[in-house]
């Protein structure tokens, strides 16, 4: 077995045990074998890895995107993890997103034109910035989505 074959095993592994066998298995439709073969790291399961549809229903439920992040580090890829977890789904769409996109960028040059005022930006503001930034990107992200569900409906 190839080592990044090794390496996405051992992150299956920690995504079904994250979310539990039996929960795995109703939310993958899969049996417990199956499952256990998608990780084993025997000779006669070296060619079997998890579907992605699969691994995206157990992401949704997992504390982590243990395979998603497995398969970015592999090929060299930093991701963002955005934790915050919404009380209800987005409704808004488009419009909700444009007006979100404007608050963010608001906050965003707020947060910059506070910490260039002295002429230098300091770590703690540079986070601040970055912070604002990343919260931007997923604000486009999101926008995004939508977009491409309004195209395909």
């Amino acid at each position: 077995m190839s080592s990044f074959g090794s390496y996405l095993k051992k992150h299956t592994e920690a995504l079904v045990k994250d979310v539990g066998i039996e929960p795995a298995c109703e939310l993958t439709g899969k049996s417990k074998a199956t499952l256990g073969r998608y990780y084993s790291d025997h000779a006669e399961h070296a060619d079997r890895f998890m579907p992605i549809d699969a691994v995206a229903a157990l992401e949704e439920a997992a504390s982590y995107p243990h395979v998603t992040s497995a398969l970015a580090e592999l090929k060299g890829i930093s991701l963002s993890y955005d934790e915050r977890r919404r009380n209800t789904d987005d409704k808004g769409g488009v419009n909700s997103d444009v007006i979100a996109l404007s608050q963010r960028f608001a906050m965003l040059m707020a947060e910059y034109q506070q910490s260039i005022e002295d002429g230098v930006i300091t770590v703690n503001e540079a986070k601040r910035l970055l912070k604002e930034t990343t919260a931007l990107q997923q604000v486009l992200i999101d926008m995004k989505l939508h977009l491409e569900d309004e195209t395909s409906t």
